[in-house]
């Protein structure tokens, strides 16, 4: 082998490179889609279901704990609202990572 040779091979692909991380991901997933083949409705009925609670959950949990402060400290809907919102927000983010890891 010559010094040559060795500069012409591409370096391979770092462990960590997202490019590749995503490229296993989807060969992983259509290797388990053609094993298995396509969910019943049944299951695709059941991860919307999921995907409800898992934002109606954290939604709710901000509006009582706001809804808490509020009533303990008197100050009408001040802390309900945002308590709200960051529900909603936390609920939306862990949907969005709950859909992205399947």
């Amino acid at each position: 082998m010559t010094a040559d040779h060795n500069a012409q091979q591409p370096p391979a692909p770092a462990e960590d490179d997202p490019l590749v991380r995503e490229t296993r991901l989807r060969r992983d997933r259509r290797e388990r889609w053609q094993r298995e083949g396509d969910m019943s409705i049944g299951r695709r009925l059941a991860q919307i279901g999921v995907l409800g609670w898992i934002i109606v959950i954290p939604t709710l949990a901000g509006l009582f704990a706001g809804h808490w402060i509020d009533a303990r400290h008197g100050t009408g809907i001040f802390w309900t609202g945002p308590f709200l919102v960051a529900g909603l927000a936390v609920g939306g983010w862990t949907a969005w990572k709950w859909m992205n890891s399947r």
